[in-house]
């Protein structure tokens, strides 16, 4: 049985003890929950911070990654309302300079939007528990770009990745876990060369990513606006950004297993039959 199959299992088997309990009574799961590390319940100290946010049990998740500050932020969205900072990691390590990745074995963590479906997640990871990024996406693709296996994960060593030790991980992997059994289809993550502000990009004016970088800031500025995600997609290989509770033109809607690469197109997660 492959990981994807196991977690699934996992998430049903889970999601029928879960069903109908509080967020106070969601600290007794350890009785039906698996051994098994991705499937053990949250930690006390996540349940108390979750009321204390006034952020419910399975709320929908959304991370953003800074690498020159080696920060990882994870967002947690109030009920119908806007998302609030629930965590931030210190990445522990990622390999690279600032700047998108390009091609296999460049040893690039990548730049960009990206979404994380359930297929994404790996339990059974070799460092202790991961989830692809996705990439490429929809707008790597596009430009030709190449690569496999670029995960955020536990540990301490990075070829490509984006490494935050197991503890951070446990907990991520966790929420996200959670998330997906009340209801999230996939969570975005964008990945910045840092914070994209107009003086962090005055830093790097002429740099040769500084165009590219511009790009992502649009993306960045909607949610620093509105504290909800943009829906992303990639049309003529540029990222575009829409509100994100906005009627999705039907140009965007296509699937894409089998699209033209540059056909324009939702950034998205793997679906059931795309296996990267």
């Amino acid at each position: 049985m492959s990981s994807d199959t196991t977690f699934r299992t996992g998430l049903t088997r889970r999601g029928f003890c879960a069903t109908g309990l509080s967020l106070t009574s969601l600290v007794a799961l350890s009785a039906c929950s698996s051994t098994d590390k991705a499937l053990e319940p949250l930690s006390p100290k996540v349940m108390a911070d979750l009321q204390r946010n006034n952020l419910k049990v399975g709320a929908p998740l959304f991370v953003r990654v800074f690498k020159e500050e080696n920060q990882m932020e994870v967002w947690l969205q109030q009920a119908y309302g806007p998302h609030v900072l629930f965590r931030t990691y210190n990445i522990c390590s990622r390999s690279g300079v600032l700047g998108p990745k390009y091609k296999e074995g460049d040893r690039q963590a990548p730049e960009g939007f990206y979404m994380v479906s359930q297929r994404q997640m790996n339990p059974k990871s070799e460092y202790y528990l991961s989830f692809n990024l996705g990439f490429p996406n929809a707008f790597d693709k596009s430009l030709g770009r190449t690569g496999t296996h670029l995960m955020v994960h536990g540990g301490c060593r990075s070829a490509g990745c984006y490494a935050i030790t197991d503890d951070h991980i446990k907990e991520l992997f966790s929420l996200a876990r959670e998330a997906f059994l009340y209801g999230q289809k996939e969570f975005p993550v964008h990945a910045f060369p840092f914070r994209m502000t107009e003086q962090n990009l005055l830093r790097y004016a002429g740099h040769p990513h500084e165009p590219y970088w511009r790009d992502l800031k649009v993306g960045y500025d909607y949610f620093e606006q509105t504290r909800q995600p943009p829906t992303v997609g990639v049309k003529q290989q540029r990222y575009v950004f829409m509100p994100h509770n906005i009627n999705v033109p039907p140009e965007f809607e296509v699937k894409q297993a089998s699209a033209d690469p540059l056909a324009p197109q939702l950034i998205r997660g793997w679906r059931a039959g795309e296996w990267k």
